[in-house]
């Protein structure tokens, strides 16, 4: 491919190696970092160089950190509200820079040094890749310019409720020590309010070949109790409350994402099955001790902010009656 030049904190595509009609978001320059540029190879080599002076931004551009299956729906919703805006993703890897440039994402790696700040950020990226989670969160919140919205797309396990009971906004969460997962969002939680940002704690997410029912119909059989409650919201819908969050420019909330349609692990499986939209075949869950779950409801939050989820239970998406 062609190479990207800086002059002045912006970047240009090279005309010879991309036409402006195959990448029409590129027809503006685009403020961001210095020294990018892509190889031969089509890999983007991102430099760690930091940069001395501070780019134009647009007052609706979005920084997205981790910009995955759930971020890309962000972005995609945000460009939707803001088509004039400018979305950078960061990321650990330069794996799926190309994918991002296509979607309209301006890429860079995490270990890019800028003193740019953007007015809208939202952290999607999951504890699982990271050995710092709060001090990743920071970081972000440090790209902030606390002018539009720092949202944290978190989750709903530190509600401390596990015999399958009601759960809401309010309901308090677990203990600090209880164990690693939920000690790493809640202290990443910590971080986004400490910095007057809003945390988002969504339910499980999924779509037709992601979530907890994709999983289990690949493994066939599951070492777990068929009566755990599980709380599901689907990505577009995660996206969509997250950008209302956004657009919303609130400070230091917690809000909570679900549909609001609680299942047993057995009744999503037996909805799975019902739809017959599934190639292969649940043989069923064979645990008996392991602990029950929460009923989610975000009343609360839906009220507040004047949002309602596309596919308002598992049920609906799959087309089927519960």
């Amino acid at each position: 491919m062609g190479t990207i030049s800086c002059v002045s904190n912006f970047i240009f595509l090279s005309k010879n190696s991309i036409s402006s009609s195959s990448l029409p978001f590129f027809k503006k320059p685009i403020p961001i970092f210095q020294s990018f540029n892509f190889s031969s190879s089509s890999s983007l080599q991102v430099s760690a160089s930091s940069t001395s002076g501070k780019a134009m931004v647009g007052e609706n551009d979005l920084l997205i950190v981790g910009p995955g299956v759930l971020g890309r729906l962000v972005a995609e919703k945000w460009r939707e509200e803001h088509p004039g805006c400018q979305i950078y993703g960061q990321t650990v890897t330069t794996d799926h820079h190309n994918e991002l440039i296509s979607l309209g994402i301006n890429p860079f790696l995490k270990e890019t040094k800028t003193d740019q700040k953007f007015p809208y950020v939202i952290f999607c990226a999951p504890p699982s890749k990271t050995p710092d989670y709060a001090g990743d969160i920071r970081l972000a919140a440090l790209s902030w310019n606390g002018e539009g919205s720092f949202v944290f797309a978190s989750s709903s396990a530190p509600y401390d409720c596990n015999d399958n009971g009601p759960c809401d906004e309010d309901t308090p969460t677990v203990p600090i020590g209880r164990s690693p997962r939920t000690d790493a969002l809640l202290k990443a939680e910590k971080v986004v309010l400490e910095f007057d940002g809003c945390v988002v704690r969504l339910a499980g997410l999924y779509k037709m070949d992601r979530g907890a029912h994709s999983y289990w119909l690949h493994k066939g059989t599951v070492d777990a109790r068929p009566d755990h409650i599980l709380n599901l919201i689907h990505y577009e819908d995660a996206a969509s409350l997250s950008v209302t969050i956004l657009k919303k420019k609130l400070r230091g909330r917690i809000f909570l994402g679900c549909d609001n349609h609680p299942l047993s692990r057995q009744e999503v499986m037996d909805l799975v099955d019902k739809s017959g939209k599934f190639d292969k075949k649940f043989q069923g869950f064979t645990g008996t001790s392991d602990p029950l779950g929460k009923k989610l409801n975000n009343s609360n939050t839906r009220k507040e902010l004047g949002w309602e989820p596309k596919y308002p239970s598992f049920a609906h998406f799959l087309g089927v009656s519960e």
